[in-house]
């Protein structure tokens, strides 16, 4: 693939070539799948290195941690860096942060390692916000889908590809071959990806200007807080049923394998196509509409979810459902909070996603434990109650005639 030619200042932006964002899909993808690939390995895990419950749960939680700080301190700087050195040296980071996990001797060696990695797989929010800045406004809705297209496609195909590699040679292979892939990415990038473009950073800011400024355009921007709020109760949803699915799936009557429950995520390939639709649908000015519709489907979801122990079928719905449901919100989400300030669309992109982070480790940990404490029904009443606040927030901001799907004029 040819080094992709900087963008001039003059003229309409031309569309980008199909095949760099087709790069950035798939490095989003592989970066974004090592925040998901333990969990259908938890429970082995767990029983390798002599952790308790709680403690596994915290492998999840940790990670989210890291990625949440990962999100605030250094995707920001994509804003002022070059943006290709600063994804090719995430790359590489992350490939270390890697085999420090597939390596971890202890419990402690394995915590540090996923909170390592979690920090550095916020790469793929850089990546998100290149492809962005590079896109034509009037095709940026496509191109923000076409790439969160390759993330969700990530995020599914890691509990499919974790759970197999485990069953095949056991969970430290995951993470081995996981930083053979990283590291030829970083190689395909380092050689693709523009050196400068027209939207090349040009925000003269040291850094602590710059996290600061994460923080003012979030006093500023009433629609950056709406989306964030969407962006934490929509995430809360989604990390509370795929943090413990595995769980009552690897216990009796239905005691599935690690590549039997990551099979599970290719049903939700729903989110992957609901994401490129929803950003068709926001480039044609249909954002509180999308936002609202996809709300009441991800409430929806958990009525057949909460008939998991008794039907699978209930599950295959319920996650078709919410992975739907989730994608399309977010991708409207971040179509349209990087149209408020495209200069600052890596501040814009880490702070929501910040949010993100939150909602994540909330659900994560909250879910674990709950489902020790009180079971399977328990735990879908909690991503019920998430949805339905999502969806009440939208009605209430809708009703208010200051809806916060209404695309900024730009």
């Amino acid at each position: 693939m040819r080094r992709a030619e900087p963008r001039s200042g003059d003229g309409p932006a031309p569309a980008l070539p199909r095949g760099l964002v087709a790069l950035f899909a798939v490095a989003c993808g592989a970066a974004v799948a090592n925040v998901y690939f333990s969990q259908p390995l938890l429970v082995t895990m767990g029983h390798d290195l002599a952790m308790s419950p709680a403690l596994v749960g915290g492998v999840v939680t940790l990670t989210q941690v890291g990625y949440g700080l990962g999100l605030f301190f250094l995707v920001p700087l994509g804003d002022v860096a070059d943006r290709r050195r600063l994804i090719v040296a995430q790359l590489l980071l992350l490939v270390v942060a890697l085999i420090v996990v597939a390596a971890a001797p202890t419990a402690a060696a394995l915590l540090a390692g996923m909170a390592a990695m979690g920090l550095l797989a916020v790469v793929t929010q850089t990546l998100a916000a290149f492809a962005a800045s590079l896109a034509p406004p009037a095709g940026r809705g496509r191109v923000v889908g076409l790439v969160t297209s390759g993330v969700v496609t990530g995020i599914l195909l890691a509990r499919t590809a974790s759970g197999l590699l485990a069953d095949l040679a056991g969970w430290r292979s995951v993470y081995l071959a996981s930083a053979s892939l990283t590291a030829l990415l970083a190689l395909v990038l380092h050689r693709v990806l523009p050196r400068h473009s027209g939207a090349s950073p040009t925000t003269a800011l040291r850094y602590g200007q710059l996290l600061r400024s994460t923080v003012t355009l979030f006093a500023r921007e009433r629609l950056l807080r709406l989306r964030a709020l969407f962006g934490l109760l929509i995430f809360a949803a989604f990390s509370t049923l795929w943090s413990s699915v595995a769980l009552p799936l690897s216990e009796p009557p239905y005691s599935l394998s690690h590549s039997a429950i990551g099979a599970l995520g290719l049903i939700g390939v729903a989110g992957a196509l609901a994401a490129t639709a929803a950003g068709r649908l926001n480039d044609r000015g249909l954002s509180g509409r999308t936002t609202g519709i996809a709300l009441a489907l991800l409430t929806a979801a958990w009525l057949p979810l909460a008939f998991t122990r008794t039907s699978l079928w209930a599950l295959i719905v319920g996650v078709v459902l919410l992975d739907l449901a989730v994608q399309a919100v977010h991708v409207t989400n971040q179509t349209l909070i990087y149209a408020l300030h495209p200069v600052a669309g890596s501040r814009l992109i880490g702070g929501y996603m910040v949010f993100y982070s939150i909602g994540s480790a909330t659900g994560a940990i909250a879910a674990t434990s709950l489902y020790a404490a009180a079971g399977w029904g328990a735990v879908c009443a909690l991503g019920a109650a998430f949805s339905c606040a999502g969806l009440a927030l939208w009605a209430f901001t809708r009703r208010g005639g200051q809806g916060p799907a209404a695309a900024p004029a730009s």
